[in-house]
């Protein structure tokens, strides 16, 4: 038996799930995370789980991790200390920016930018000039470069150096000489030139997208490395270690570490890619997803069984030119912190959160501050006797003293005040969904609704009587989706070049040469990480924009469809697009300003399990009787074990359905049943 390990790393547990190859059996756990340092939580959760499914490690043959080291850096400011090397002349690239100041004209005054990625004391300026058009224009001074190199390795301080000529993504020439010329002198650092990590139009953009490449490129390797090498002790040398990228495809180990910019969205998209996997196979193609963990919440649109996905990745206030998944993220989560400031007195939850450590008040691990998590408890939608994490107990006296301290504070009940805190959270959630639905012109009744993460299916019912979208969807094994993604998505890379051509000036034949051009470099990745041509999957995608706008839009496309259609295809796909976003489209004057090959690998078969019917009724999957308070009032609920429940089984509200790594809450007047894959599918009681 060989098999697979999806891990997933969240700001308070780490999800693991690991899945027999051959028959599609999957075992779960979760470990608390170890934020000092994500490593220790995920070789505690590799025993774990060996221990607990009685797998011998080295039967483990492929991990997939989303991780959020990349992320960590750049949030919490602990990247290294980049050296940049541009264009004499655009050594003020980063502090210009695109001259915005957040604020309106009040940012003006109250403002401050945070320091650059690369400082101005550690930027220099090559003598060197390309054209717009790619020829050369002056020479690199190659003399001067090697001097100027060499006082700024003086200084000591630069841990990684960035390297970006003004349009070199049309020609990178100066760029790779200026790169051979750094490795002289720079030997023991990092060296990241945009012409590869990014090679697009947009001065700033490929500036700052390559310098945050270099600013969490040391952390990422070493994390990556040293992850890999005690993988490999524990399960053997042939381990192939894949991490997440951004826009839901996995990179290999190596590929990880040359370019961790892809990474900085790593761990929403695979909760997005876990959704696809579950919801596609019982026929709900359309749907909206909201991961609700210890920490945040993320939601996305998926149409077509499709996830959207951004050329613009954003942290923070980092806006990097890489792709990701379309996930907004709202900071809602089991471990917000709800608190009421002594000046308005009025209920707020969020985004402050109580983590990992030291945790909701009911973990008892020192945490006191009231959370939602503990709102749950008081309510009775985590009863006391369901554990989470499959280890962790609960203690709902300490949920009810830490929820009163709100009580007494704003001068109401007890159940008062927890049910406002659910009410609010859930506002919150429902706000960021509508971000990705109506503020994109959709409409979410038009979807079903997916909630999973550990806290996600506790509010699922409750988010759907919001978005009024049906069913309301809980996955199997909902707490650990986003492992569940990791393990079934698929290696890819891609290779991008920017375009600037008129749709009417372009032959469908010149397309095609220029595509399979590009199919060339994307595979180069995969081929480097031992994935035969052969085994690739290629799509293509196109960047279009009416003559005169500032922006653009993606639109995807396989060479099928682009013989077939010729390019009316991606005009056609762009003024729909166009049309559903700002309601109007026009006739003509297409722009394609960038054109791209992903290259994918075709992965293993993995067989499936299905939840088909047998004799077991509902009583038999009842395991206990409880209460929980909704709407003002106190309601008997049954509480089910998930694990028992099969195809055709309906549990009415009030309702309480337990597993390992997540609670769902079923609320009077709704009904769930399951279906064939596994799914809980909620609806409004007939």
């Amino acid at each position: 038996m060989t098999y697979r390990l999806g891990v997933d790393v969240g700001g308070t547990f780490t999800d693991f799930l690991l899945m027999n190859e051959q028959d599609g059996t999957t075992h779960t756990a979760k470990v608390p995370s170890t934020p000092e340092d994500s490593s220790i939580g995920v070789l505690n959760g590799v025993a774990r789980i060996c221990e607990e499914s009685g797998v011998t490690p080295s039967d483990i043959k492929l991990v997939m991790h989303g991780t959020t080291v990349a992320t960590n850096a750049v949030l919490t400011g602990k990247g290294s200390t980049v050296g940049l090397v541009t264009t004499a002349g655009y050594e003020d690239t980063l502090q210009v920016a695109r001259s915005f100041c957040p604020g309106g004209l009040g940012g003006w005054v109250s403002y401050v930018k945070k320091p650059l990625l690369a400082p101005l004391e550690l930027t220099i300026g090559a003598s060197e000039r390309i054209g717009a058009d790619g020829t050369v224009i002056a020479d690199l001074d190659e003399k001067q470069l090697r001097t100027d190199l060499q006082t700024l390795h003086a200084r000591g301080s630069v841990e990684a150096l960035t390297i970006c000529f003004i349009n070199a993504y049309i020609n990178g020439a100066h760029e790779q000489r200026a790169r051979e010329i750094a490795r002289e002198i720079f030997s023991d650092v990092p060296i990241s030139i945009s012409s590869e990590v990014v090679p697009e139009m947009q001065e700033y953009e490929r500036t700052e997208t390559t310098v945050v490449n270099s600013y969490v490129k040391p952390e990422v390797a070493k994390y990556v490395n040293n992850l890999q090498a005690a993988l490999a002790e524990r399960m053997g040398d042939d381990l192939q270690l894949s991490i997440l990228r951004s826009d839901g495809g996995l990179a290999s180990a190596r590929a990880s570490a040359e370019s961790p910019v892809n990474l900085l969205m790593s761990g929403p998209a695979g909760g997005v890619a876990g959704a696809i996997y579950f919801c596609s196979r019982a026929g709900f193609d359309n749907i909206l997803t909201f991961d609700m963990g210890g920490t945040s919440t993320d939601v996305a649109l998926i149409q077509d069984a499709r996830a959207r996905v951004r050329r613009e990745t954003v942290v923070g206030d980092v806006r990097v030119r890489a792709p990701s998944v379309d996930v907004r993220t709202v900071g809602a989560g089991g471990g917000s912190i709800a608190f009421v400031p002594e000046l308005t007195k009025a209920l707020r939850v969020g985004p402050e959160s109580a983590g990992a450590v030291p945790g909701p008040a009911c973990y008892m691990k020192g945490g006191e501050a009231p959370t939602v998590c503990d709102a749950n408890v008081v309510l009775g939608y985590l009863p006391s006797d369901v554990q989470l994490g499959g280890k962790m107990e609960i203690n709902r006296d300490a949920s009810v003293k830490s929820v009163q301290s709100v009580a007494d504070a704003m001068g109401i009940e007890l159940m008062e005040a927890a049910e406002g805190i659910i009410k609010i959270v859930n506002e919150s959630m429902f706000g960021a969904l509508r971000l990705v639905s109506v503020e994109q012109g959709y409409d979410p009744r038009d979807f079903a609704l997916v909630g999973f993460g550990g806290a996600g299916p506790l509010h699922a019912n409750a988010l759907g009587i919001l978005t009024d979208a049906w069913p309301v969807i809980v996955p199997p094994g909902p707490g650990v989706l986003c492992a569940y993604g990791d393990a079934t998505t698929q290696v890819q890379d891609e290779a991008a070049r920017t375009y600037l051509t008129m749709s009417e000036d372009l032959s469908d034949d010149q397309l095609i040469a220029d595509l399979h051009a590009l199919q060339l470099r994307a595979g180069e990745s995969l081929i480097a990480d031992g994935i035969p041509a052969e085994d690739h999957d290629i799509t293509y995608q196109a960047d279009l924009r009416y003559a005169g706008q500032a922006f653009q839009i993606t639109v995807d496309f396989t060479e099928e469809e682009l013989k077939a259609q010729g390019l009316a295809l991606i005009t056609d796909q762009f003024d729909a697009e166009h049309e559903q976003l700002f309601t109007f489209k026009l006739e003509d004057g297409h722009e394609i300003l960038m054109i791209r090959a992903v290259a994918k690998a075709r992965t293993q078969a993995i067989a499936e399990v299905t939840r088909t019917a047998t004799d077991t009724t509902l009583a038999d999957c009842i395991i206990h009787h409880s209460q929980f308070y909704y709407a003002g009032a106190w309601h008997d609920a049954a509480i089910v074990d998930r694990n028992q429940l099969h195809e055709g089984i309906q549990v009415p509200g009030p309702a309480i359905v337990s597993e390992m790594d997540s609670t769902t809450v079923i609320l009077p007047g709704y009904v769930a049943q399951v279906d064939v894959v596994g799914n809980l599918l909620i609806n409004p009681a007939a």
